[in-house]
Protein backbone atom coordinates (compact mmCIF):
# COMPACT_ATOMS: atom_id res chain seq x y z
CA UNK A 1 0.00 0.00 0.00
CA UNK A 2 1.12 3.57 -0.90
CA UNK A 3 1.71 5.37 1.59
CA UNK A 4 0.31 9.08 0.88
CA UNK A 5 2.85 12.19 2.20
CA UNK A 6 1.22 14.93 4.06
CA UNK A 7 1.36 18.47 2.23
CA UNK A 8 4.65 20.60 4.75
CA UNK A 9 1.80 22.75 7.04
CA UNK A 10 4.40 26.10 6.48
CA UNK A 11 1.76 28.28 7.79
CA UNK A 12 1.52 26.72 10.81
CA UNK A 13 4.70 26.53 11.29
CA UNK A 14 5.08 30.40 10.23
CA UNK A 15 2.01 30.83 13.17
CA UNK A 16 3.43 28.90 15.66
CA UNK A 17 6.62 31.23 15.17
CA UNK A 18 5.17 34.26 15.12
CA UNK A 19 3.40 33.68 18.82
CA UNK A 20 6.78 33.00 20.24
CA UNK A 21 8.17 36.27 19.32
CA UNK A 22 5.06 38.01 20.16
CA UNK A 23 5.75 35.87 23.71
CA UNK A 24 9.09 37.43 23.75
CA UNK A 25 7.88 40.88 22.45
CA UNK A 26 5.81 41.23 25.45
CA UNK A 27 8.12 39.52 28.20
CA UNK A 28 10.82 42.12 27.11
CA UNK A 29 8.47 45.03 27.33
CA UNK A 30 7.27 44.29 30.69
CA UNK A 31 10.54 43.90 31.95
CA UNK A 32 12.18 46.50 30.22
CA UNK A 33 9.53 48.70 32.11
CA UNK A 34 10.04 47.45 35.39
CA UNK A 35 13.54 46.80 35.63
CA UNK A 36 15.40 48.93 33.62
CA UNK A 37 17.62 47.42 30.02
CA UNK A 38 20.50 46.75 31.90
CA UNK A 39 19.29 45.01 34.73
CA UNK A 40 16.98 42.30 32.18
CA UNK A 41 18.74 39.54 30.54
CA UNK A 42 18.00 37.79 27.82
CA UNK A 43 17.56 34.66 29.86
CA UNK A 44 14.79 36.63 32.07
CA UNK A 45 13.02 37.06 29.08
CA UNK A 46 13.37 33.86 27.80
CA UNK A 47 11.69 32.72 31.27
CA UNK A 48 8.82 34.86 31.27
CA UNK A 49 8.02 34.02 27.66
CA UNK A 50 8.19 30.71 28.25
CA UNK A 51 11.13 30.29 25.44
CA UNK A 52 14.96 29.41 25.43
CA UNK A 53 17.59 32.06 25.31
CA UNK A 54 18.67 30.64 22.18
CA UNK A 55 15.49 30.73 20.38
CA UNK A 56 15.27 34.71 21.64
CA UNK A 57 19.07 35.08 19.91
CA UNK A 58 18.26 33.53 16.86
CA UNK A 59 15.31 35.76 16.43
CA UNK A 60 16.08 38.97 17.53
CA UNK A 61 20.10 38.97 17.62
CA UNK A 62 20.84 40.62 20.64
CA UNK A 63 18.74 42.66 23.42
CA UNK A 64 19.60 45.57 21.72
CA UNK A 65 18.14 44.39 19.02
CA UNK A 66 15.26 43.06 21.15
CA UNK A 67 14.23 46.61 22.22
CA UNK A 68 13.93 47.98 19.02
CA UNK A 69 11.39 45.65 18.46
CA UNK A 70 10.13 46.34 21.53
CA UNK A 71 9.50 49.79 20.21
CA UNK A 72 7.93 48.87 16.75
CA UNK A 73 5.47 46.64 18.41
CA UNK A 74 4.39 49.57 20.54
CA UNK A 75 4.37 51.74 17.98
CA UNK A 76 2.50 49.83 15.80
CA UNK A 77 0.08 48.36 18.35
CA UNK A 78 0.34 45.12 17.31
CA UNK A 79 2.97 42.97 15.27
CA UNK A 80 1.78 43.02 11.96
CA UNK A 81 4.02 43.30 9.60
CA UNK A 82 2.68 46.74 8.41
CA UNK A 83 4.44 50.05 8.53
CA UNK A 84 2.94 52.58 10.15
CA UNK A 85 2.78 54.82 6.69
CA UNK A 86 0.85 52.21 5.49
CA UNK A 87 -2.01 51.73 7.67
CA UNK A 88 -5.93 53.06 7.03
CA UNK A 89 -4.97 56.44 9.83
CA UNK A 90 -1.89 57.11 7.77
CA UNK A 91 -3.62 56.76 4.27
CA UNK A 92 -6.44 59.08 5.59
CA UNK A 93 -3.47 61.98 6.49
CA UNK A 94 -2.79 61.49 3.24
CA UNK A 95 -5.68 61.84 1.53
CA UNK A 96 -7.30 64.92 2.94
CA UNK A 97 -6.61 68.47 1.14
CA UNK A 98 -7.04 70.56 4.15
CA UNK A 99 -3.71 71.06 5.93
CA UNK A 100 -5.26 71.94 9.09
CA UNK A 101 -7.31 69.17 9.56
CA UNK A 102 -4.28 67.13 7.52
CA UNK A 103 -2.07 67.98 11.27
CA UNK A 104 -5.23 67.43 13.84
CA UNK A 105 -5.36 64.00 12.38
CA UNK A 106 -1.51 63.06 12.07
CA UNK A 107 -1.69 64.43 15.86
CA UNK A 108 -4.89 62.47 17.04
CA UNK A 109 -2.82 59.02 15.70
CA UNK A 110 0.57 60.01 16.84
CA UNK A 111 -0.49 60.72 20.48
CA UNK A 112 -2.00 57.38 21.26
CA UNK A 113 1.12 55.74 19.79
CA UNK A 114 3.38 58.13 21.99
CA UNK A 115 0.99 56.68 24.97
CA UNK A 116 2.35 52.93 23.88
CA UNK A 117 5.62 53.94 23.45
CA UNK A 118 6.59 56.77 26.23
CA UNK A 119 8.24 54.44 28.63
CA UNK A 120 9.84 52.12 25.88
CA UNK A 121 11.12 55.45 24.06
CA UNK A 122 12.77 56.85 27.47
CA UNK A 123 14.01 53.65 28.39
CA UNK A 124 16.31 53.62 25.24
CA UNK A 125 17.03 57.50 25.36
CA UNK A 126 17.94 57.00 29.17
CA UNK A 127 19.63 53.84 28.94
CA UNK A 128 22.32 54.84 26.83
CA UNK A 129 23.59 57.00 29.14
CA UNK A 130 25.18 53.70 30.93
CA UNK A 131 24.67 51.21 28.17
CA UNK A 132 26.60 52.22 24.85
CA UNK A 133 24.89 49.48 22.95
CA UNK A 134 21.68 51.56 23.05
CA UNK A 135 23.18 54.88 21.06
CA UNK A 136 22.35 52.72 17.90
CA UNK A 137 19.34 51.99 18.82
CA UNK A 138 18.13 55.71 20.12
CA UNK A 139 19.65 57.49 16.59
CA UNK A 140 18.02 54.92 14.16
CA UNK A 141 14.19 56.24 16.03
CA UNK A 142 15.77 59.80 15.92
CA UNK A 143 16.40 58.69 11.63
CA UNK A 144 13.09 56.81 11.44
CA UNK A 145 11.31 59.95 12.45
CA UNK A 146 13.34 62.09 10.62
CA UNK A 147 12.00 60.20 7.63
CA UNK A 148 8.47 59.72 8.35
CA UNK A 149 8.56 63.87 8.92
CA UNK A 150 10.05 64.43 5.90
CA UNK A 151 7.04 62.82 4.33
CA UNK A 152 4.77 64.37 6.04
CA UNK A 153 6.31 67.67 5.37
CA UNK A 154 5.82 67.09 1.56
CA UNK A 155 2.50 66.42 1.87
CA UNK A 156 1.61 69.40 4.04
CA UNK A 157 3.54 71.68 1.26
CA UNK A 158 1.65 70.15 -1.49
CA UNK A 159 -1.49 71.55 -0.01
CA UNK A 160 -0.14 74.45 -0.93
CA UNK A 161 -1.45 76.02 2.52
CA UNK A 162 1.40 76.91 4.46
CA UNK A 163 2.89 80.10 5.49
CA UNK A 164 5.38 82.01 2.25
CA UNK A 165 8.38 81.33 2.76
CA UNK A 166 8.57 77.66 4.98
CA UNK A 167 10.97 75.01 2.50
CA UNK A 168 10.73 71.35 3.49
CA UNK A 169 13.86 71.57 5.77
CA UNK A 170 12.07 73.77 8.20
CA UNK A 171 8.67 72.16 7.74
CA UNK A 172 10.68 68.97 9.05
CA UNK A 173 12.64 69.94 11.29
CA UNK A 174 9.66 71.45 13.27
CA UNK A 175 7.55 68.07 13.24
CA UNK A 176 10.68 66.04 14.34
CA UNK A 177 10.77 68.53 17.24
CA UNK A 178 6.81 68.11 18.23
CA UNK A 179 6.85 64.82 18.14
CA UNK A 180 9.51 64.42 20.01
CA UNK A 181 8.45 62.13 23.47
CA UNK A 182 10.28 64.79 26.06
CA UNK A 183 6.64 67.21 25.43
CA UNK A 184 4.90 64.07 26.20
CA UNK A 185 7.05 63.52 29.23
CA UNK A 186 6.75 67.08 30.65
CA UNK A 187 3.11 67.45 29.81
CA UNK A 188 1.12 64.50 30.50
CA UNK A 189 3.43 62.39 32.79
CA UNK A 190 5.20 65.20 34.60
CA UNK A 191 2.17 67.93 34.74
CA UNK A 192 -0.45 65.36 34.56
CA UNK A 193 -2.01 66.78 31.15
CA UNK A 194 -5.01 64.45 29.96
CA UNK A 195 -3.89 63.01 26.09
CA UNK A 196 -6.97 64.76 24.84
CA UNK A 197 -5.41 67.92 25.93
CA UNK A 198 -2.11 67.36 25.12
CA UNK A 199 -3.27 66.03 21.63
CA UNK A 200 -5.25 69.54 21.13
CA UNK A 201 -1.84 71.50 22.33
CA UNK A 202 0.13 69.89 19.90
CA UNK A 203 -1.90 70.22 17.20
CA UNK A 204 -2.68 74.00 17.67
CA UNK A 205 1.32 74.51 17.99
CA UNK A 206 2.26 72.53 14.90
CA UNK A 207 -0.77 74.28 13.02
CA UNK A 208 0.80 77.88 14.03
CA UNK A 209 4.36 77.18 13.30
CA UNK A 210 3.98 75.96 9.76
CA UNK A 211 0.39 77.28 8.56
CA UNK A 212 -0.66 80.62 7.13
Amino acid sequence: MTQVKRPYDASRRRAQAQARQRAVVAAAKELFERDGFRQTTIAAVAMHAGVSAETIYKGFGSKTALAKAVFDYVIAGDDEQVPVWQRPEARAVRAEPDARRKIALYVSGLALRVERSAKVQMLIRDGRHVDDSLNPVWQKLHDEGLTGMTMLGRHLLDTGQLRAGIDLDEVRDVLWNYIAVDHYERLVLDRGWSLDRYAAWLTHAITTALCQ
